[in-house]
C-alpha cells in the first residue's frame, strides 16, 4: 500500500502569535470515516479553534498506512508511524502538540515528544481498559498500568467528569484537568416528530439508541427490554449483523450523519443510554439538545452530564428509567442542553494545554524516529 501525501507544511512559524493564536497539532487514532463521540467532539474542537484564530493540523490514521483493528475492522490502525509523524512534526512546527488517542499514532507523537523533550498533553476519552477486558478478558489492572505510563508525562491529562478524573485518581493518575464538553444546538435541536414517519414504520412511543453498536456499549440491555411501542437502533459496528438478526422486532437503520442524525434524535420520544463505561456520553446532550428526555443507568457519564437535573430518569432499572423519560419535560431537555455550550468547552481546552517556542523544533528531521 502506498500511504496518501501529509499535507504539505505551512511556512515555519517560530512561536505563538503575536495575536495569542497557537499552531495546535491535534494527533488522535480516532477519527473520519468512523464516526463516534470522540470524532465528533474532536472535529467540532478544531472547526471552533480555527474561528478563534488558531492554527489547527489533525494527524490521523488516514494520512498513514493503516491494518484494521482486531475485532473492529471498521476502526483501522496506523501501522508504524512513527518515522513519518516525526517528519510531519518538524515541518509543520507546532507551538501546541495535543495527543488525543491512546493507540498507535498517540504512542508513536508520545515518543517523538519525549525524544525531543516538547511538552504534551492527552486525553482520556475512552475506557479502554474496560472494552479490551470486555473483548479478550485482559484484567484492567494491567490496562490501567499500561495507560498510566501513557499518560504519566503529560503536562495534563484532560478528562471530561468529575466521576473519571475521581476514578483515575484512584488507577494513580496525577495532574489530571477537567475539559468539559459541549453540544451543538442548533445542529440538534426540536424536530417535528412525524418527520420520519414514512421511513421508520413501528407504533409509538420511539425509545432509540444512537452510537457504537458493539459490545461495550451493552446494547443488548435496551434490545432486552419489553417496552411498549419500537425500538430504534442508529449506529454501525462490529455487532450490527448479530444483533439484527437477533432482535427482528427491533428497527436498525444504520449510521446516520449531520442533519439526519439529528432528526433521528429529534422524532424519539426517549432515548436510552446503556452503556456503563462511556466517560461522558455525547449522545445524552445531543438528545437533550434535541428536546429528548433521556434513561440511562446511574454511572459515571450519564451521572455527571444530568445529574439529578429533570431531564429523564436514572436508574438500575433500565426498563423503569425508558418508562419514566416518557414524562419527561422536552423544554426542560432544551433548556438543559443550551447551558453546555462550545465556547466554554473550547475555553477549557485552551486552559489546559502548553504553548512552546517552535525554534526548540530542529528544522530538518534527522534519524529513523
Amino acid at each position: 500500500m502506498i500511504s496518501p501525501p501529509l499535507p504539505d507544511p505551512d511556512p515555519p512559524a517560530i512561536a505563538s502569535g503575536t495575536d495569542g493564536s497557537e499552531r495546535i497539532l491535534i494527533v488522535t487514532d480516532a477519527w473520519f470515516p468512523q464516526v463516534n463521540g470522540v470524532v465528533r467532539t474532536l472535529d467540532t474542537l478544531r472547526a471552533h479553534l480555527e474561528r478563534r484564530g488558531h492554527d489547527v493540523h489533525m494527524l490521523t490514521p488516514d494520512q498513514f498506512d493503516t491494518v484494521p483493528c482486531p475485532t473492529y475492522p471498521q476502526i483501522r490502525l496506523a501501522l508504524a508511524p512513527r518515522h513519518r509523524l516525526a517528519k510531519a512534526i518538524m515541518e509543520w512546527r507546532p507551538t501546541v502538540i495535543h495527543i488525543a488517542t491512546e493507540g498507535p499514532l498517540g504512542w508513536a507523537a508520545r515518543g517523538v515528544c519525549l525524544d525531543r523533550d516538547l511538552p504534551f498533553t492527552t486525553a482520556f476519552h475512552t475506557r479502554f481498559p474496560e472494552y479490551v477486558h470486555a473483548r479478550f478478558w485482559v484484567p484492567v489492572d494491567w490496562s490501567y498500568a499500561l495507560l498510566r505510563h501513557f499518560h504519566a508525562r503529560s503536562r495534563s491529562i484532560m478528562v471530561a467528569t468529575p466521576s473519571i478524573e475521581d476514578e483515575l485518581t484512584r488507577w494513580g493518575f496525577t495532574n489530571i484537568r477537567r475539559w468539559g464538553r459541549g453540544v451543538d444546538t442548533d445542529l440538534f435541536r426540536p424536530r417535528d416528530k412525524s418527520a420520519l414517519d414514512g421511513e421508520i414504520s413501528g407504533p409509538r412511543p420511539w425509545f432509540v439508541y444512537v452510537g457504537r453498536v458493539a459490545i461495550e456499549k451493552n446494547i443488548e440491555a435496551f434490545l432486552t427490554l419489553d417496552l411498549p411501542g419500537t425500538r430504534i437502533v442508529v449506529g454501525e459496528g462490529p455487532q450490527l449483523e448479530d444483533l439484527r438478526a437477533a432482535y427482528p422486532d427491533v428497527v436498525f437503520v444504520g449510521e446516520k450523519r449531520g442533519d439526519d442524525l439529528a432528526l433521528h434524535y429529534a422524532v424519539a420520544d426517549a432515548f436510552v443510554f446503556p452503556s456503563l463505561t462511556d466517560t461522558f456520553g455525547l449522545v445524552l446532550l445531543e438528545a437533550l439538545a434535541c428536546g429528548v428526555p433521556v434513561a440511562a443507568f446511574p454511572v459515571a457519564g450519564p451521572k455527571d452530564v444530568i445529574g439529578d437535573a429533570p431531564v429523564g430518569c436514572l436508574s438500575h432499572d433500565l426498563q423503569a428509567a425508558a418508562m419514566a423519560a416518557l414524562e419527561g419535560d422536552p423544554d426542560a431537555c432544551r433548556a438543559f442542553a443550551l447551558r453546555h455550550s462550545w465556547d466554554s468547552s473550547v475555553d477549557q481546552f485552551l486552559s489546559n494545554v502548553h504553548p512552546f517556542d517552535a525554534s526548540a523544533l530542529p528544522t530538518v528531521e534527522v534519524g529513523g524516529a
